[in-house]
């Protein structure tokens, strides 16, 4: 694997016994990552061994995705995959509107105060409900994680080149 991918999903589990995998999207665009036709390497992080796969049927069912995957008919060709991921290479990335970002563009981003002090690191976003909120790892000895909420109150400016982004600390936050 030469190129750069990202995960899409993950197989949670299988689905009936013609094959099918129940897929937990890790993505905002499962109905064009998971449609009809689409290629995806799925691999398993553990050992490294990897497949292309192609999507014969898809669908969504609540939270998941139920995909049938071309050359598997039944429960026992599928079960080994439960716990691999789905990738898509980066050059199959969809571009964004201005203001919106990939995962892989934010985790890992500087975070300063609008003042210019030094807030952290971006390790991890969690979407709890109305709002993305981007966990901030605080330098040694700056006490525990900062909880940020991805609103325009708070993000100020995001720079994805320079890994960089200002922040006004609203009352209650730290």
């Amino acid at each position: 694997m030469n190129d750069k991918w990202f995960t899409v999903g993950k197989v949670v589990n299988t689905h009936g016994i013609r094959g099918e995998l129940k897929i937990l999207s890790q993505t905002d665009f499962g109905e064009d990552r998971f449609a009809v036709g689409s290629k995806l390497l799925m691999l398993n992080e553990e050992s490294g061994a990897s497949l292309e796969v192609k999507i014969v049927s898809s669908r969504a069912n609540k939270s998941i995705y139920i995909l049938k995957l071309e050359g598997f008919t039944n429960i026992n060709e599928v079960e080994q995959y439960k716990g691999w991921v789905l990738k898509v290479s980066a050059d199959k990335l969809l571009e964004l509107d201005e203001g919106e970002y990939y995962y892989h563009e934010i985790i890992g981003c500087r975070v300063v105060t609008e003042e210019g002090e030094e807030l952290g690191v971006i390790s991890e976003i969690l979407s709890p409900g109305a709002n993305d909120v981007w966990v901030v790892d605080r330098p040694k000895g700056s006490g525990k994680q900062l909880l940020l909420p991805v609103i325009d109150e708070v993000v100020r400016t995001v720079n994805t080149k320079e890994k960089l982004v200002t922040v006004h600390l609203m009352e209650g936050l730290i």
